[in-house]
């Protein structure tokens, strides 16, 4: 993916990739329902899928969202960038700085202190699939456990993880969205603005949160479409405007010390 464009925001060095705008049909469509019901009848369940068919209506019904263009970080905030705002963060999961950041009591202390803001559930949605309508962006096989990405230190292997979007590690940990939970998308918009209001807020994705997997079905937290209540810790994925030239009054405060260039 060298050469790919990037903006970086220099003083924390989080990289942002550009996510053109459209539309796409949000949620946990038949078409992917009957993807994991072939796993399942092929041998690839641990368990029991039950529950998640159960649940399939907390991603549903399926709607067509239309998106516009964002930055959002390349792979999830690194156990250095938060550092960056909370210099006394410590994260006894990441076994370095380069692993992700989860992130519990400081999480209104980061989101205060960084210039940017989470995503929507949609633009989160629509950034994983990146185009593809798929179970997750390499199509509907049984995600495994070299799809989980959670640790940045090796360029190559991030390179070789990202989608077409060019963002890495979409899935691998519990990533909070700007959406208070509720339990379905009826009544939806039909853009990409959050659902705001009191409570809990939504968690997509989620399976490194569990490596090394216990033979319990945690691939399924991989999928583009799987949302949940979030609790406890978090991952998070800064978003940020496009910003459209120099004269760019808008979106110039959002984005400043953001530089325009390549990821090498």
């Amino acid at each position: 993916m060298a050469g790919r464009p990037a903006w970086r925001h220099t003083p924390s060095g989080v990289v942002f990739r550009a996510v053109p705008g459209g539309t796409f049909r949000m949620g946990l469509s038949d078409a992917e329902l009957d993807a994991v019901r072939a796993i399942e009848r092929a041998g690839g369940a641990e368990d029991g899928l039950e529950p998640f068919f159960a649940g399939a209506a907390q991603a549903q019904p399926v709607r067509e969202v239309r998106v516009e263009p964002f930055l959002i970080a390349r792979h999830p905030l690194t156990v250095a960038q938060v550092q960056h705002w909370l210099p006394e963060y410590e994260d006894s999961l990441a076994d370095s700085v380069s692993g992700t950041a989860r992130v519990e009591d400081d999480l209104d202390d980061l989101l205060g202190a960084w210039p940017f803001r989470l995503p929507s559930e949609a633009e989160w949605e629509y950034a994983a699939r990146a185009g593809t309508t798929t179970l997750t962006f390499r199509g509907d096989g049984k995600p495994d456990e070299d799809q989980v990405l959670d640790d940045f230190a090796d360029e190559e292997r991030t390179a070789a993880a990202e989608n077409a979007f060019g963002l890495a590690a979409m899935g691998s940990a519990n990533e909070i969205c700007a959406d208070v939970w509720i339990p379905h998308f009826k009544g939806a918009p039909a853009d990409a603005r959050p659902r705001t209001g009191d409570g809990p807020r939504v968690a997509r994705g989620g399976a490194g949160d569990l490596y090394p997997w216990q033979g319990c079905d945690e691939w399924l937290l991989l999928l583009s479409a799987t949302r949940f209540e979030m609790y406890g810790f978090t991952a998070l994925r800064p978003v940020a405007p496009v910003p459209t030239g120099p004269g760019d009054v808008q979106t110039a405060r959002a984005t400043a010390a953001l530089q325009v260039r390549a990821v090498p």
